[in-house]
């Protein structure tokens, strides 16, 4: 398993936009993924659980990445995430 923590600083946080882009790139991948915001975690192949988060400016999330592809799915999303958030 590989796990990655991050301070969001996009003002919006994690809305809709880069939520369901983080849901595509994550179904592309076999691998278990998971984003927690320390309260509450989201698969990150299902949207709405993303969006339920409410994950907002400033909070830390974590990325949990466990399977047969994690570590093309740890690069591509740890990517992602700090280009995006």
């Amino acid at each position: 398993m590989k796990t990655f923590t991050y301070t969001v600083k996009d003002q919006l946080g994690l809305h809709a936009r880069p939520a369901g882009l983080l849901a595509t790139k994550s179904a592309a991948f076999q691998s278990k993924i998971t984003l927690s915001n320390g309260v509450k975690e989201a698969d990150c192949k299902k949207l709405i659980r993303l969006l339920t988060l409410g994950v907002k400016q400033g909070d830390k999330i974590e990325l949990k990445v466990e399977g047969e592809d994690e570590d093309a799915a740890f690069n591509d999303l740890k990517a992602f995430v700090e280009e995006n958030l």
